[in-house]
């Protein structure tokens, strides 16, 4: 309900104000808030010939392509000026995302269609898993610990497998491999939910544990960082996992007392432990590394982990043949229709993705996105926040609705203020410390026609601005 509600506001209210804009003069067009494409130069508005000023009359006339560009500073958009058919169009400013018919495409070409071939392969993977005995396996071995953080998931289930190789794959980075895991945890889950249009109190658990993003390996911000000449790529990876890690236990703690779970527990607590002594190890063995040797090492661990994963899937798969044999079927056919499941999730998720994402490609390109950006900028350097922080913040706004656009304002202030700046670091900080929260609600919950989300979004904000306010604090200490 609470999904269904923000989805109609974001909609109506972005919709709403494009009009408003039109009819008021503040815009002279709306076409590219439809048809446009990201970075598209925006319309402002046609004259005549003999109306422009002679000085951009005579340039044009003079330049064969009948275009005249004034190129003003680094941080105001160009004007351009194009003469034809008598009529000089005048453009200023890009399309912040694309509009909202090539959103509706791009969903499906770029998105749910490379989507699909993931889920079709790790589902293919985790057929081969379940039927080999693989998943049980590691269930009955990481029960103790689950069933006190999911008290209602039955010990040894099936989901407990599912759940850790998500978290496993966010942990080392491997967004890909990820989602068909969680997916597929949400779809186990969902077979033991009382309620199915409703979220159990475990999806919940495990949509806000996933959505908290903890990340060791940052491979894609070291990338973009290296790409934007950083003295030192890797510098914000450590801030990254501390930030990360606090958003986890925060998503722990305030769905752990809503759900009234024993924190006390000695299972529960030795399991903290561990993870938290692994990675302490893994930051002391990467702290002692030169330049070289953390670009090395974070790039290769985390695609060695996932080819590790698909040997042992498949080597555990042939040792256990007869298992395969005694379910009517052989480790290729097996694959085969875990494959063909991982299709039929990805058409499911389709309808949900892509009304959340027209909704935002409406929220961006109406303006309405960058008044409330700028209005929080103003409000937090009225209270004396520094400017550096202030102009990482469209990062930290945009990351709950769109990993793409976060992105892009990630690079676009690394190529402004610089790699090595306050704010490159720290926007940095931002992309990596969370998930994309309407993208992941949309797919996960969607993958099992769930309706009704209970306080699953709320938490999952929440969450977020608890890592926005860590990452501040974590950035000003090291930097």
């Amino acid at each position: 309900m609470v999904l269904s509600r923000f989805w109609l506001v974001i909609f109506i209210s972005s919709i709403a104000f494009v009009i408003f804009s039109l009819f008021s003069g503040n815009s002279y067009t709306i076409d590219h808030v439809l048809n446009g494409k990201k970075d598209d130069p925006i319309l402002i508005s046609e004259q005549y010939i003999h109306q422009i000023p002679a000085f951009i009359k005579d340039s044009i006339t003079k330049s064969e392509d009948k275009t005249f560009t004034i190129n003003r500073d680094t941080l105001n958009a160009d004007t351009t000026y194009v003469f034809k058919n008598k009529v000089v169009k005048i453009y200023s400013g890009v399309q912040k995302s694309d509009g909202l018919l090539p959103t509706c495409k791009s969903t499906l070409i770029d998105l749910i269609l490379p989507l699909m071939a993931y889920l079709a392969f790790f589902c293919g993977l985790m057929e081969l898993l379940i039927i080999s005995g693989a998943s049980e396996k590691l269930a009955k071995l990481l029960s103790p610990v689950f069933v006190k953080v999911f008290p209602t998931v039955p010990k040894n289930h099936p989901s407990i497998s599912y759940m850790t190789l998500n978290f496993a794959a966010n942990f080392l980075g491997l967004d890909s491999a990820a989602t068909p895991f969680g997916l597929k945890a949400m779809e186990s889950l969902q077979e033991i939910n009382p309620e199915k249009d409703k979220a159990s109190d475990a999806q919940i658990m495990f949509m806000c544990l996933h959505a908290s993003g903890l990340t060791l390996i940052a491979t894609s911000i070291i990338g973009y960082r290296a790409a934007a000449n950083a003295s030192n790529p890797a510098d914000v990876l450590l801030p990254c996992i501390i930030t990360s890690f606090i958003g986890t236990i925060a998503a722990f703690l305030i769905v752990g007392i809503k759900q009234k779970i024993n924190f006390k527990s000695a299972s529960l607590v030795v399991g903290l432990m561990v993870l938290i002594a692994t990675i302490v190890g893994l930051l002391m063995y990467v702290n002692h590394l030169d330049l070289i040797g953390k670009n090395y090492f974070t790039s290769n661990l985390s695609a060695l982990i996932l080819v590790g994963i698909i040997i042992f899937t498949l080597i555990f798969s042939f040792i256990k043949e007869k298992k395969f044999t005694d379910a009517s079927t052989t480790v290729y056919e097996a694959f085969v229709v875990g494959a063909n499941n991982g299709v039929k999730t990805g058409v499911t998720i389709f309808p949900y993705v892509l009304g959340m994402l027209v909704a935002i490609s409406l929220f961006r390109n109406s303006g309405l996105f960058e008044i409330i950006s700028n209005w929080i900028a103003f409000a937090f350097s009225n209270m004396g926040v520094s400017k550096e922080i202030t102009d990482a913040l469209p990062v930290a706004m945009l990351r709950p609705f769109s990993s793409a656009g976060s992105r892009g304002f990630l690079i676009d202030s690394m190529n402004t203020f610089g790699a090595d700046s306050l704010t490159g670091r720290l926007s940095s900080i931002f992309q990596c410390s969370a998930e994309s929260t309407f993208y992941v609600i949309a797919v996960y919950f969607g993958s099992v026609n769930i309706k009704n989300t209970r306080y699953a979004l709320g938490t999952m904000l929440l969450v977020d601005l608890i890592c926005v306010i860590t990452a501040i604090f974590v950035a000003s200490w090291f930097f």
